[in-house]
């Protein structure tokens, strides 16, 4: 199922985001300059994709603002309201709500409730029916109220532990056309083997980072230096139909943020 995405969502990097949460402290401290550089290039990737993005302004008191992904999931039919697991974030979703009333109805947006906690990070969506990670960061009551409401739209979810990584797509992103990436803990999952996937390329350890990528209609947006991952993808995309595009993320990678983390798709 060929996606047909219109609109994306972004917004700017604070001068705070060199003080995001990170798992990787060994990497680094971001470089505030050359980050904004590559959120640039980020953007003009999702243009390139045929999209007309919002660019929404920094937000000085939220560090890790610019994952906007983990503030809502996005849906054909609607949107649900997060709840970030991690305090310092806890606003974020909150403060994505006016922009999200510019696109969608009342009846449109769910919010969900404590003490569900739910990040985007974690929720893949595989044609109609939504992965969800059961994380540090998205609990059982988050994936029990995102189930309610999803089966209103008519959409099924299946949970997948995570143990060790941060998100689900930490760990590896369906790029339409029954084609998956998948890495780390996640290549033994038994719920990618049920037979939803017609083809699972498994990412190695040492390009773990690029398994994470977004299909947005006829181009698949991923990040720069992992040439198995790309060559996969171009290999999918010959058969396909869709190019690749690659962007530096160098400077979000040390706090923690991947491709799909930096924008809202629909």
């Amino acid at each position: 199922m060929a996606s047909n995405f219109t609109h994306a969502i972004v917004r700017r990097p604070c001068r705070r985001v060199i003080e995001g949460i990170t798992t990787n402290p060994q990497l680094g401290t971001p470089d505030y300059e050359l980050a904004l550089r590559q959120h640039d290039d980020y953007v003009g990737a999702l243009q390139q994709a045929g999209v007309e993005v919002t660019v929404l302004p920094a937000l000085d008191d939220y560090p890790d603002s610019v994952f906007v992904e983990d503030a809502c999931v996005i849906t054909p039919k609607g949107v649900v309201v997060d709840i970030p697991a991690t305090p310092s974030r806890h606003d974020e979703a909150e403060l994505m709500l006016p922009t999200l009333e510019e696109f969608f109805s009342a009846d449109q947006i769910k919010r969900l409730t404590d003490p569900a906690t739910l990040e985007g990070g974690d929720v893949m969506m595989v044609d109609d029916t939504y992965y969800v990670g059961h994380s540090r960061r998205t609990n059982q009551a988050g994936f029990d109220q995102f189930t309610a409401f999803l089966a209103e739209w008519g959409y099924a979810t299946v949970q997948v532990p995570v143990g060790h990584i941060l998100h689900l797509k930490t760990g590896g992103t369906y790029v339409e056309d029954g084609n998956l990436l998948v890495s780390g803990e996640l290549k033994t999952s038994p719920a990618y083997r049920q037979g939803q996937f017609a083809h699972i390329f498994e990412v190695p350890d040492e390009e773990a980072y690029g398994a994470d990528c977004v299909r947005i209609n006829d181009k698949v947006v991923m990040a720069a230096g992992y040439p198995l991952v790309e060559a996969q993808l171009r290999a999918w995309g010959a058969v396909c139909g869709y190019d690749v595009i690659t962007v530096d993320m160098s400077e979000y990678r040390k706090i923690d943020g991947s491709i799909t983390c930096l924008s809202l798709r629909w």
